[in-house]
């Protein structure tokens, strides 16, 4: 990877970061009365629109996003990180593929707010509108039942790498300095911890939606606060977006001290 390229991954990663530091915020202050509101990525983007000088910032963002896009399909093809092409290998780049295909879907949505013609919930009606189109097929209740595993296993790859030592030791070989490392690994463990929490709720909504066959009981991130605000108060929801600004501050470390692998 050329020093270009380099530079447009690490802005992508940093991107993410300030997508997830934002849904923390907001999240936030909308729990304690201070404005903001519960929202997932696309909610967050329609907030940075609504700011001073919004749309140079949104712009910036979507440019950001676009470089996620392009590193995590450089992953998926490229294998920069040696994943190989067995069985787990393919799994890992295949992750990294739909990942790359999700942040390219956010830029696009960035892109009509943009433009004027986008407007998002926060992103459950998403969700509930592909649950919808997958029920419409035949045997739609198994294809959005598997949907429900896929998100099950997702979160518990986030709580894997929360609290595995693989986690710890990637960070300890980036030779950085105590404080940095010390403030990454507590970052992660959070930020991960959290992203599981809210990814497993996000689980739970679409097997209920399949064992209903109702995409009303689907929904992504804002639909997975509300849910906790709901079943276990406000103090938790708190907690988890914190959690997620975590993450945010996790992915601006990584963007900055991670070792770009090469081909």
């Amino acid at each position: 990877m050329d020093d270009k390229k380099e530079k447009l991954a690490r802005f992508g990663i940093a991107t993410k970061g300030f997508v997830y530091c934002l849904i923390g915020v907001l999240t936030t202050m909308a729990v304690i009365g201070a404005g903001g509101k519960k929202t997932g990525s696309s909610g967050a983007l329609e907030s940075i629109a609504s700011m001073t000088f919004g749309q140079i910032l949104l712009g910036i963002t979507v440019l950001g996003l676009l470089g996620y896009v392009f590193w995590r399909m450089y992953q998926a093809f490229d294998d920069p990180e040696n994943k190989g092409t067995d069985a787990k290998g393919l799994a890992q780049r295949t992750g990294y593929f739909l990942s790359g295909l999700f942040y390219g879907f956010l830029a696009f949505s960035a892109m009509e707010i943009l433009m004027g013609s986008g407007s998002s919930g926060g992103g459950g009606s998403t969700k509930e509108t592909v649950v919808a189109k997958l029920l419409d097929q035949s045997f739609g209740q198994y294809l959005v039942g598997a949907l429900a595993l896929v998100f099950f296993g997702k979160a518990i790859y986030q709580w894997y790498r929360a609290f595995s030592d693989k986690f710890k030791k990637k960070v300890k070989e980036a030779g950085l300095d105590q404080k940095a490392r010390e403030l990454m690994i507590k970052s992660g463990k959070i930020g991960y911890t959290a992203r599981g929490v809210v990814i497993g709720i996000v689980g739970y909504m679409t097997l209920r939606a399949a064992i209903t066959a109702s995409s009303s009981q689907a929904g992504g991130t804002k639909d997975a606060f509300q849910f906790i605000q709901n079943e276990f108060g406000s103090f938790l929801l708190v907690i988890v977006a914190i959690g997620l600004f975590a993450y945010g501050v996790f992915m601006f470390l990584k963007a900055r001290y991670r070792k770009m692998a090469t081909v």
